[in-house]
């Protein structure tokens, strides 16, 4: 069997299931480009390690993640035959899988500057207020940047402080109240956009000054720039500066500190956060525990007033 052949199989398999698994299909793809369209059987050891190094430089974690999607794929080949033995490399030989990436939490005088930058600034196909509103849209939800630029008129209940969220990263959709602040925040801004455009429901709720919908390429190549006005930068020696994505770390991690300061039974709340933010696994949700010194504190001495009996949960 041709190995476009058996990638097909492999990748079609896995959506039956009810997996996107988009990254891991085009990962395999890029596989096949660079081994060539040859028998299954046929993949040396030494062609598929060229694919893993890519051009040589430091190994990322992108590595790892093509070296995983290829075990999947090789597990599947060899349950059905198509090889007997995987030209994956040794265990031996496979790199140090670098430190985890760590999102940058803004704090709360961070952001009010990032919103004076977005005051003060002006972008030729985009106004003010829909860039603020925007930013308090990410900070005050926590959506991915992909579901807030998705969102249409039609999704939008301020009356009753509700959005509708639809097809997000994992083909749902959910239901996201607001609160009180926020909703003002996109009422206002409603009243603003193009008025000729309020009775039309499936239009972009956040439009360009040519009443298109904003794309996420302009709204974020723009954060660079407001960042840098807002002084805001990190020195830690990460990789990135903080992104636009960023705001729905701190989100997820706002709200955990809070329930902490406010003696909540945080375990008990996790799975309504992982619910509200569109996670499909807790362990997604879960990973915010770590993310600052300060939540780790709230978090350590909790447990120690739970291990000597002071609370009944952690």
């Amino acid at each position: 069997m041709k190995l476009s052949q058996a990638l097909t199989a492999y990748v079609v398999s896995k959506q039956s299931l009810g997996m996107r698994f988009t990254t891991e299909a085009r990962t395999l793809k890029s596989f096949c480009r660079s081994v060539g369209d040859v028998e299954v059987a046929n993949v040396d050891a030494q062609r598929l390690r060229t694919f893993l190094d890519g051009s040589g430089g430091p190994v990322t974690r992108f590595w790892h993640r093509k070296l995983d999607a290829l075990r999947g794929f090789y597990q599947f080949a060899l349950a059905r035959g198509y090889v007997t033995t995987p030209p994956l490399p040794p265990a031996s030989s496979v790199p140090q899988v670098p430190p985890r990436f760590v999102p940058y939490i803004y704090s709360h005088e961070e952001v009010k500057r990032l919103l004076e930058a977005a005051n003060s600034r002006e972008h030729k196909n985009l106004s003010a207020i829909t860039y603020r509103t925007l930013l308090l849209l990410l900070y005050g939800t926590g959506l991915r940047i992909s579901e807030a630029l998705g969102l249409n008129m039609a999704d939008m209940d301020l009356d009753d402080g509700i959005l509708q969220v639809r097809d997000t990263k994992f083909y749902k959709t959910r239901i996201v109240p607001i609160g009180p602040d926020l909703t003002r925040v996109l009422t206002v801004y409603a009243a603003q956009r193009n008025k000729t455009l309020l009775g039309v429901p499936d239009t972009p709720f956040l439009l360009t000054r040519r009443d298109k919908r904003l794309s996420r390429a302009t709204a974020e190549e723009y954060f660079k720039h407001l960042r840098v006005a807002a002084g805001v930068r990190r020195d830690d020696g990460a990789r990135y500066q903080p992104r636009l994505h960023d705001l729905r770390h701190t989100f997820a991690t706002t709200r955990l500190i809070h329930w902490y300061r406010d003696g909540a039974d945080v375990q008990r709340l996790l799975p309504q956060l992982a619910t509200y933010l569109g996670h499909v696994h807790i362990g997604g949700t879960q990973n915010y525990l770590s993310l600052t010194p300060e939540l780790l504190r709230y978090a350590s001495k909790r447990f120690e007033l739970y291990a000597i009996g002071g609370i009944d949960h952690a």
